[in-house]
């Protein structure tokens, strides 16, 4: 459902867009008959029905029913959520499948530097490539993340994938994700992080294999005060 107001353009996304399917459905279907019933007693006890007012004890067997087992099937149904939840979470968050590539992402007020390891594929070498706000990766790829961040918690959001994750100050994170469609796509940090918060926006842009291998060659070597970005140890 969440595919119709913002497409999905990840692997990991589509898990994601299932367990708010879920939740959505599960919810929304407890909330209309909520609804339903409470609008049905209103009119069916309309003052104009019934003039005189009925004291309920709710202590009768017959009463405690209308509590008790829509109380037990909310609960079955809180049991599925969860169960759904763990199964996503163990999925996206804790299984990371075999990286293609490595991609070190700094946060900062208010800036992302993003460092990618060359076409040589190893990270500390002349020609790693660091841009700020700006991240080039290649469709159908499994990238491995390492972020942190220098000053205060930041959050790496790119709503399209689905993925949010907090940076925090002396860690580094590890994570992934897969694009499957080129394009450009948002990037946000979705923590408050000062007063400049609203502005620490980039862009990721997804090409396909022999645009981004031509990207890493042209772009290779960048200047050396970008890549001194300080990464903690794992």
């Amino acid at each position: 459902m969440i595919d119709l107001l913002l497409k999905n353009a990840s692997r990991s996304g589509v898990e994601i867009d299932k367990l708010f399917d879920l939740i959505t459905f599960l919810v929304g279907f407890w909330f209309l008959l909520a609804e339903a019933v409470l609008f049905g007693l209103v009119f069916r006890f309309h003052r104009s029905r019934s003039p005189r007012a009925l004291y309920v004890s709710g202590e009768e067997k017959h009463q405690k029913r209308w509590i008790a087992v829509p109380h037990v099937l909310v609960l079955l149904c809180d049991v599925v959520i969860i169960a759904g939840t763990m199964l996503v979470w163990s999925h996206v968050k804790q299984q990371l499948p075999p990286a293609d590539a490595v991609v070190r992402i700094g946060s900062q007020q208010w800036a992302w530097v993003f460092t990618l390891p060359g076409p040589d594929g190893v990270f500390d070498t002349p020609d790693d490539i660091a841009r700020v706000n700006e991240l080039h990766v290649r469709s159908g790829a499994v990238y491995h993340f390492e972020l942190t961040a220098q000053d205060v918690i930041h959050c790496f959001s790119v709503p399209a994938f689905r993925l949010k994750q907090d940076a925090v100050p002396g860690r580094l994170i590890k994570g992934w994700f897969a694009a499957l469609e080129p394009g450009r796509y948002d990037i946000q940090c979705a923590e408050m992080c000062g007063i400049g918060h609203g502005l620490m926006a980039a862009s990721l842009y997804v090409e396909e294999k022999e645009q981004h291998a031509r990207w890493l060659q042209e772009n290779a070597a960048p200047p050396r005060e970008l890549v001194a970005f300080r990464f903690p140890n794992p």
